[in-house]
């Protein structure tokens, strides 16, 4: 067994849960305990199989639970040194829980090999994941959100992931025409910021290999993206090449299915 599911993805929070015979990790808990417990129960797994949480950065739509989580379930939080510096207080009270792990050097939790890689964001020390189990060579699941723009390093170590999630964050159009400051226009469009649908349609082009089986669109602005543009965008791109790739868009208040990766 080797699944995952979107717990949440969106600008308010974000969850993902990763599964396999030895191991149940967390990647990020920016929602609230009790919305993870209630997506665990409707996808049928227990709580007391959860082993870890896993930290990509200290933005408040990824850690928010991430300390509750782990005080709850007396399980670790797997973190940078740089990244629980800036956000220690937020995490609160986790004496031996923390495990620190450097970006670009893989650590285990079970049986599964997750290896860390930068992520162009602005964070102190932002990292984006592949997952690997051990003795199945053929699957490996990337997790590549609040990405600034597809930098060499992240296509690297996106091409050749057989399950992909990956940011689709604005349409560039309502973001431009749309209610926030321009300032904060200018850094969610930056090389610092998230990638557009557009950009995610360029970072699939890069990376489309035939052994690539399933596309989750996820980290969508409530503002300034619709569900509908960011699959749009995609399917336009997935006809033209003639691709039967499966493609879930992830949503902010409700979990996906579990899904094979």
């Amino acid at each position: 067994m080797f699944q995952a599911s979107v717990i949440a993805s969106g600008s308010k929070g974000n969850c993902l849960l990763v599964q396999s015979d030895q191991a149940a990790v967390l990647f990020d808990v920016g929602i609230s305990a009790r919305r993870v417990w209630q997506a665990l129960d409707n996808l049928g797994i227990p709580r007391k199989k959860l082993d870890a949480v896993v930290v990509s950065h200290e933005h408040s739509d990824h850690i928010k639970g991430a300390g509750a989580v782990a005080r709850l379930q007396q399980v670790p939080i797997f973190i940078t040194d740089e990244t629980f510096c800036h956000c220690e207080r937020k995490l609160g009270d986790l004496r031996g829980r923390i495990k620190y792990f450097e970006s670009g050097k893989g650590f285990r939790i079970g049986d599964l090999f997750i290896h860390p890689f930068s992520s162009p964001h602005d964070a102190v020390d932002s990292c984006n994941f592949t997952v690997r189990q051990d003795g199945n060579e053929e699957a490996k699941l990337a997790i590549a959100t609040d990405v600034g723009y597809a930098s060499k390093l992240v296509v690297k170590h996106l091409m050749d992931a057989t399950t992909l999630v990956l940011e689709s964050n604005h349409d560039e159009i309502l973001l431009k025409e749309g209610p926030y400051p321009w300032d904060v226009k200018q850094r969610i469009s930056s090389r610092q910021g998230h990638l557009s649908n557009v950009q995610a349609v360029g970072v699939i082009s890069q990376i489309m290999h035939q052994r690539l089986k399933l596309l989750v669109l996820a980290h969508l602005s409530e503002i300034n993206n619709t569900p509908d543009h960011a699959r749009i965008e995609m399917e336009r791109y997935l006809r033209n090449i003639r691709s039967d790739l499966q493609l879930i868009v992830a949503e902010q208040n409700t979990h996906t299915p579990l899904f094979n990766i």
